[in-house]
């Protein structure tokens, strides 16, 4: 019975030590959700203030965000987007002051990576824009010989997988 009271006692102690972290992380997550949506919904007036929207359709961002199937239109788009990174930033702290270590060194191995694979993007996409303007070149070039548009898109697709290859040795691989 004794042993039982002693372990019940060490239980009650060490959620006592847990109870504080907690409350502090409880904190900042509801106070990082309330200023993660008042940043979320400044950015959304200011940028319909500005009209982002006819700057989006024109530089060919609106029928981006269409292809994607969201059923959103640009400005709330960026808000969102700012929105979640804002949160995962509150998340982080949350769980620092919970001490969860870990966490913290996954997001910043997650955020290592954003800017490898975005540079990797930008080499694929282009390595397509060059591909097509070899290709252009190519038919442009030869006239109306027999097999060059053949010809044309195997350099085009030469080109492509040059880039591939290129992106994915940016990435590490």
């Amino acid at each position: 019975m004794n042993a039982l009271l002693e372990r019940l006692s060490i239980g009650a102690q060490q959620l006592l030590e847990v109870i504080p972290a907690m409350l502090i992380a409880i904190l900042i997550l509801v106070a990082g959700y309330f200023v993660a949506r008042t940043i979320e919904k400044w950015v959304d007036a200011t940028l319909k203030r500005l009209d982002f929207n006819k700057v989006a359709e024109a530089g060919g961002l609106r029928e981006a965000v269409d292809r994607t199937g969201a059923r959103m239109d640009p400005e709330h788009a960026v808000g969102k987007l700012l929105f979640w990174l804002m949160m995962l930033i509150v998340i982080l702290l949350a769980s620092a002051a919970l001490g969860l270590e870990s966490i913290n060194e996954m997001f910043g191995i997650m955020i290592s990576f954003i800017p490898t694979l975005i540079s990797a993007i930008v080499i694929v996409i282009l390595g397509m824009i060059v591909g097509e303007f070899v290709r252009g070149v190519i038919v442009a070039s030869a006239g109306g010989v027999e097999g060059v548009p053949t010809l044309a898109k195997f350099a085009k697709a030469a080109v492509v997988v040059i880039a591939i290859f290129m992106a994915l040795q940016q990435r590490g691989v």
